[in-house]
């Protein structure tokens, strides 16, 4: 057996075994084949997206990877001239100024170089007012797929969730191949 298949299989195993750590402390998939969880630190692995995310600080329900139509994605090809979207809902332990929340979120997609298709620091970024706790519960970050990327390439998204008043955040990375 090659050192590369041994390597994957280690890999494999670390992943399956922490996936039913993480299961037998509370988490859950739910109805939308999503992923509940209420420990403030964790790491979660959509199989079927092969998104990973990793939070510190927040706590949240459900992540999940939807389409255009809020279908669930159920693998990382995604058509041109379509959208996808990162939800995060039930996000709790905001570090609350004046009773409000101040949210960030940040989104990049860089093509197979590393060159930037879309860097932004922080979608929130104009807001000076800050939201009420339940309104900063549910976020979604949304990335169009379409020029410059082209058909048959593949791409990396990274979106970030933070809180402006702490370190708290939520980090989720998926690679992705539009078709």
């Amino acid at each position: 057996m090659s050192m590369k298949k041994i390597l994957n299989n280690f890999v494999s195993a670390i992943l399956v075994c922490c996936l039913l750590f993480l299961t037998s402390c509370g988490g859950s998939s739910d109805k939308n084949g999503g992923f509940s969880f209420s420990a403030s630190t964790g790491v979660k692995m959509d199989l079927s997206t092969g998104t990973k995310t990793s939070y510190s600080g927040f706590s949240v329900e459900e992540i999940y990877i939807v389409d255009a139509e809020d279908k669930t994605l159920s693998s990382n090809e995604i058509p041109l001239d379509t959208k996808f979207s990162i939800v995060y809902q039930g996000i709790e332990n905001y570090t609350l100024k004046d009773g409000k929340a101040f949210p960030g979120l940040s989104m990049q997609v860089t093509d197979a170089a590393g060159n930037f298709i879309l860097n932004e620091a922080d979608l929130f970024g104009n807001s000076t007012e800050g939201y009420s706790a339940e309104d900063a519960s549910v976020l979604r970050g949304s990335v169009t797929v379409g020029t410059p990327m082209n058909s048959g390439e593949s791409y990396h998204c990274k979106i970030r969730v933070f809180d402006k008043n702490s370190d708290a955040e939520i980090v989720s990375e998926l690679d992705f191949t539009v078709k």
